[in-house]
Formats: structure tokens, sequence, C-alpha cells
């Protein structure tokens, strides 16, 4: 078995390698080719935190095996010098269930998650999108604004976050990852929203955003961040004209806020999605209908994509013998 750290996952995959195998897998989702259970979210109330167990299967030409266990600890932002995500993978043979490796999910999940939006990006953002505002300066932030640049030819890059200071540490880390276009801090959120072609949303809020009347026309949102029924980034009205888009419509109805919110005031029903993220990338639906239309792509994280940049890790690391074999 092979044990992976986190920045043996970021030597062996590289952004587009990994938007590459998150959209195989959301393809192999929508196809029927793929069993995820609805994760196991176990709460810890007086940590603000919840612990979230996601088993799944890839089967196919690729096939994969195994189950991610994520911990989302928001009070480790205040005044821990932590991280508020911890994570670990485990692949197993999905021939013979021998454990094939143990890799470090925190960064992981991070990769995995922009992909998704980069997925999401490259099928219903406008091709000339050139701006991304980006909400939160935390571990999912830059993997964001990454993905997105990957797909689209960002010039201008918001930050908007409560903290100056985060943001700066953001914008100076996306400096440091070889982006050369502007990156400005907003004063507001209207002004960020008034240049924004892409949104993307990564925080834990409650409350949404920013106002619908800020968007402009044609703009494309991901929102990733709000991953429980009381969590809501984006508001109600803007979900209820979106072209709206999920990673998994029974986990998206289960968790998104965004969603249960507007559909319990009544805006929407389940029939406002128009469709799963694979079938929009095999081509099977469109994910934008006109230049001016509104669209989001709401995910709440799938163990599919867990699995599939995963077992890429695990594939390179061995080719560049990366990563530490232990045997059980």
């Amino acid at each position: 078995m092979r044990i992976l750290s986190g920045d043996d996952v970021r030597r062996a995959v590289p952004m587009v390698a990994a938007i590459d195998a998150v959209e195989a897998a959301f393809i192999s989702l929508a196809a029927g080719n793929a069993t995820v259970p609805l994760r196991t979210p176990v709460e810890i109330p007086e940590r603000e935190a919840v612990s979230l167990f996601m088993p799944a299967r890839i089967a196919g030409p690729a096939p994969a095996l195994g189950m991610k266990v994520v911990s989302i600890f928001p009070q480790n932002a205040r005044g821990r010098a932590e991280p508020t995500i911890y994570a670990l993978v485990n692949l197993l043979d999905p021939e013979t269930g021998r454990p094939l490796a143990v890799i470090d999910g925190t960064y992981l999940t991070a990769l995995r998650t922009g992909a998704a939006s980069g997925v999401a990006t490259r099928h219903m953002a406008r091709a000339d999108a050139r701006c991304l505002a980006v909400f939160g300066a935390g571990a999912q932030s830059l993997p964001q604004i990454l993905a997105v640049c990957a797909v689209r030819p960002i010039d201008t890059v918001w930050i908007v976050n409560r903290t100056r200071d985060r943001a700066a540490l953001l914008a100076a880390r996306l400096r440091g990852e070889g982006y050369t276009g502007d990156v400005l801090i907003a004063p507001s959120v209207a002004q960020a929203l008034a240049e924004a072609d892409i949104i993307c949303t990564a925080t834990s809020s409650e409350t949404h955003l920013f106002a619908d009347g800020d968007l402009r026309p044609g703009t494309h949102i991901n929102a990733v961040g709000a991953f429980k029924p009381t969590m809501a980034e984006v508001p109600a009205a803007t979900v209820a004209r979106a072209r709206l888009i999920v990673d998994q419509r029974a986990a998206a109805w289960a968790e998104a806020g965004d969603l249960v919110q507007a559909r319990e005031a009544g805006l929407i029903d389940e029939g406002h999605v128009a469709g799963d993220i694979g079938a929009v990338a095999d081509g099977s639906i469109l994910g934008r209908t006109a230049d001016d239309q509104i669209t989001m792509f709401k995910s709440v994280g799938n163990a599919v994509q867990d699995l599939a940049v995963g077992a890429l890790a695990l594939a390179r690391a061995e080719q560049l013998g990366l990563g530490v074999e232990v045997s059980l």
C-alpha cells in the first residue's frame, strides 16, 4: 500500500489533468456507471463541525473503489494555526478489495473541488469570459481560481472576503502560482460583480453573499461552499432565474441549502434543475442556452471526484516514485 502526502498529490496531478479526470468521473456517474451512496455526516455541535463519510465505486474501463473521510472544523480559522478541512482518501483494489493507498485528502479535496468548477466553467461559462470574482479566501479559493483560469482566459481576479489580510494572502499565493493578470481586493461586493463574468463562492456562509440585482447578464456561478441545508451563498432569486446544473440531483436536494431554501420559499421545484454536470459534459444537455443567461453550477461534492483524482494521483505517484510504500 502506498501513502501519499498532500505535496505528493500536488506534484503528481496538475490542475488540467484533475479537471479531465473529474469530467470523466461525472460522465460515468451520469451514465449510471458509478455507485455513490448519500454521504453520512457526523455532527460535532460544540465545535460547529462535521465529519463526512463518503464511499463510492466507479465501474467501466477505469474502475475505482474507496472512501473519503473529510472533517470540516470552521473554528480552526479563529486563532488556530490549523486548516479548517482535514481529509483522507482510502483507495481499494476494485477486483480484490486489497488496500491500495491512503492519501492525504486535504489538498486533494481542494483540488477536486476546484476541478469540478473547472468542468462546469468549461461547459457553462461564456467563451469570452475574462473576469472572475471569488468569494472567500480559505483553502478552497485558490484551486477555484486556478481551475477557472485553466479553462478560460481570465485576466482579472477580484477577491471578496470579510478580512483584507486573508484576501491579501490569497492574492500573494495566486501570484506565486504564476498568475500575471490583475488581482484586486474588492472594496465592495457590488464593485466586483459589476465586472465579473464568472463567480466562485467558496465559503461557509449561512446567508447569501450578494444581491441578485448585482449580477451582470450572462454571468456564470460556481457555488461550492454551502454543503448543508442551513447554509446558502446564492440568493434564492438568483437560483430561481438561473439555468441550474448540479453534481448529483439526490445529493443536491438533500444537502444544498441554496436549493433547499429556494424550494421552501416556493420559488423552485425539483424540475428547476436542468440536469447533472455529467450530462452537460457528455453533450446530452446544454450548460448554457443564451449568452445573456445566468448559469449556476451547484456542487456539494461527490466521492467519485475523490476516487478519480485519487486514482490518477496514485498512478502518477507510482510512475514518479512519490509517496511511501508500506506493508499491512
